[in-house]
């Protein structure tokens, strides 16, 4: 259940979207990703358009449920993350596999990784319905957060080697299945459909590749109007967080925002996450601190030990703390005779 949710003026839509917790989630592009996604009815709202309509209108799209779990290996989660869905199909269920990958080199193996967690996918169902006699049908989608056309077929089977002339002869005994290859930097912004959550995080997403996070079409206040404050937030904290964002420009687009009730939101939510910040350095400094002091102590007493001269304390403090790191270690094998 949801609680009551502060959004901007009445009579605007509101999308509410549980937060994903920070140490399941560890890119930011994951973060927003699945804030916005997570949503079955901004899920339904993208994914539908994306199969032929002899699939997409067989789906119950309103009946869209997330999943739990994720199936991504370990290896790969600072590179791409992973939602599933399940809806009622034809008379039957189906699973909705949905793979973001947001590196930006093209990976031809992206089909064979698919096939991995598919069959992780099946296996869980099994354990979760151990008296089934069927599979569902699992349909793959991969979007991609590339910033050029990524040229690669999304057929299994044309990753394994065939011999010429034996494709009639081997049909059936080579596994194959084809994914839909959703590439960010193949849709024009005004052309990304969904619910205005969706399009706007997926317009995020493809302009913090193309280096145009500061566009009106990610600053499109006809859609931020319709998001709950939860979601701008999670919009806006991503942009300010880009590593490239120039946050004097992003201080001035605020400025330039004509409804008052969504720049005032956006000035606050961008001094808190400064504020954040400042808090966060100040910690992170007080930690170093911390540790220089132990690395100085260590080092005075391993050449007191070793009855050597102390190197004054002052100027041990003005070391950095990889050197200090460094001297102490050297030190203590010294003592310890490696």
């Amino acid at each position: 259940m949801h609680g009551e949710e502060e959004n901007f003026p009445p009579g605007t839509a509101v999308v509410f979207c549980d937060a994903m917790p920070e140490d399941d989630i560890h890119q930011p592009h994951d973060k927003l990703f699945k804030a916005g996604f997570g949503d079955p009815a901004n899920a339904a709202a993208f994914l539908r358009g994306q199969f032929p309509a002899e699939i997409s209108d067989r789906i119950t799209w309103d009946a869209l449920h997330p999943e739990p779990d994720s199936f991504v290996d370990s290896h790969f989660r600072e590179s791409e993350s992973d939602l599933l869905f399940s809806a009622p199909f034809a008379g039957a269920q189906c699973l909705i596999y949905l793979l973001f990958e947001h590196q930006r080199a093209k990976d031809p193996w992206i089909a064979l990784r698919l096939l991995r967690y598919m069959l992780r996918i099946w296996e869980k169902f099994l354990e979760d319905y151990p008296e089934t006699t069927r599979l569902p049908v699992i349909l793959p989608v991969v979007v991609a957060q590339n910033a050029g056309r990524w040229e690669m077929s999304s057929r299994f089977a044309d990753l394994v080697e065939i011999p010429e002339g034996l494709e009639s002869v081997l049909h059936g005994q080579v596994p194959d299945f084809a994914f839909r290859l959703i590439q960010l930097a193949e849709i024009p912004f005004d052309k990304i459909a969904g619910t205005p959550a969706g399009i706007l995080v997926m317009r995020v997403l493809k302009a913090e590749v193309s280096g145009s996070l500061l566009d009106d079409a990610v600053w499109d206040e006809a859609l931020i109007q319709q998001l709950s404050r939860t979601m701008f937030e999670f919009v806006l904290r991503y942009i300010v967080e880009a590593t490239h964002i120039d946050k004097g420009a992003v201080q001035r687009k605020i400025s330039l925002i004509k409804d008052s009730n969504i720049r005032t939101t956006a000035m606050t939510v961008a001094q808190q996450f400064r504020q954040e910040g400042r808090q966060e350095g100040r910690q992170e400094g007080r930690q170093e601190g911390r540790q220089e002091g132990i690395f100085v102590g260590q080092i005075r007493m391993a050449q007191k030990m070793l009855r050597r001269a102390s190197t004054p304390e002052d100027v041990l403090e003005k070391l950095p703390l990889k050197e200090l790191q460094g001297m102490a270690s050297a030190l203590e094998k010294e003592i310890l005779g490696e």
